[in-house]
């Protein structure tokens, strides 16, 4: 993998692959870097991450941040984005050049940014006119249109959909079907509560409430099943926080309590019936999971992590094997040999371990 996209508190990252130095704790499947924010010294919490394979540069905006990684710094300035305070939450990367960019708050906070020069400059392309509004995570698929999903309104679960230009955006009407429970929400955490497989099939999962749920539409969203997940509820810092599919059957969900973060509850559910049925698993590392993401190019194998740390299972999540301690964000693979995490106090992480599409006893 030749490049990254970070989401790195309120700057965007467009990182470069520079070597890694060892720290105590990590364990051995990874290796680890921090991101600074060079000026004021602090290192904001990473939330979403999007490798691809492309020329390297690093870039951020409103501030100059850098990347402290051994004993390599780059440092590249970057336009200023038009936005007080902007809360990046999920980002989408389509080559070297264009990303789309979002950053969650209540109505105008709300944002998403493009750029189509590699990061350097930005401009906003949306905008939550919805006061009560809160968006959450956003995806894209194969015929070029985006969908954004929103905190729900007293009508129902909020999403957003663009033309296949990504130039207009609209919402999509709410069916009875998503009507939310009392305190019902989703969680920007690692920005991955919303999975697009392709232009037919979304899921996005909710927590807060009394019971943790999933919706899914197979018809491009014009359409909606709800049903409830096997995982913690019933607190606002409890319930679904991740969802991934390998096809339209086979899916798994991540989730857990972000307070308590060693809660004991099961912190996995698997489908195999497109999200009608679920399974509840208590995966590695126990506590709190805030991603789950299959990896590209491999049959079966998923990888998981939350505050608690991270773990793998080549089996579709039925059994786990920890892969560190290191408490992150999120996590996104290239393929079975490239992965990276980021996290909390600017942390960067790099898979270094065997291939994943290796099929080994994971328990």
């Amino acid at each position: 993998v030749d490049e990254l996209w970070i989401n790195h508190g309120t700057a965007i990252l467009h990182a470069p692959m520079l070597e890694q130095r060892d720290e105590p704790g990590v364990g051995v499947d990874f290796k680890i870097a921090r991101l600074d924010a060079i000026g004021e010294g602090k290192r904001p919490s990473a939330r979403d991450v999007m490798p691809s394979r492309h020329q390297f540069g690093l870039k951020a905006g409103r501030q100059r941040v850098g990347a402290e990684i051994g004993d390599a710094r780059d440092l590249v300035e970057a336009d200023t984005l038009d936005a007080a305070d902007p809360d990046f939450r999920a980002i989408r990367a389509f080559s070297d050049q264009v990303a789309w960019i979002m950053s969650a708050g209540p109505g105008e906070q709300s944002r998403i940014f493009v750029t189509q020069d590699g990061g350097t400059h930005w401009e906003p392309r949306f905008i939550n006119t919805d006061p009560n509004g809160f968006w959450n995570a956003i995806t894209a698929s194969a015929d070029g249109r985006f969908t954004v999903f929103g905190d729900p309104d007293a009508s129902g679960l909020q999403f957003w959909q663009t033309d296949t230009n990504g130039q207009h955006l609209q919402r999509l009407n709410t069916p009875p079907a998503l009507r939310p429970l009392p305190a019902e929400g989703a969680f920007a955490a690692s920005g991955t509560c919303l999975f697009q497989l392709n232009p037919q099939s979304l899921w996005a999962v909710t927590g807060g409430a009394e019971r943790a749920r999933i919706a899914y539409s197979h018809d491009g969203g014009l359409q909606w099943q709800i049903r409830d997940l096997p995982l913690a509820a019933g607190a606002a810092s409890r319930g679904a926080f991740s969802v991934s599919f390998r096809d339209t059957q086979h899916g798994i969900v991540a989730g857990g309590d972000y307070k308590e973060i060693h809660y004991d509850s099961p912190n996995i559910a698997v489908t195999q019936d497109g999200g009608n049925s679920w399974q509840s698993i208590r995966a590695l590392p126990a506590g709190f999971l805030s991603v789950v993401t299959h990896v590209p190019g491999t049959n079966n194998t998923v990888v998981a992590g939350g505050l608690t740390g991270s773990g793998v299972s080549h089996d579709g999540g039925i059994h786990w094997r920890q892969l560190s301690t290191t408490p992150v964000n999120t996590i996104a693979f290239a393929d079975a040999k490239h992965g990276w995490a980021i996290g909390p106090k600017g942390l960067l992480m790099r898979y270094q371990g065997a291939p994943l599409d290796v099929q080994t006893d994971s328990k």
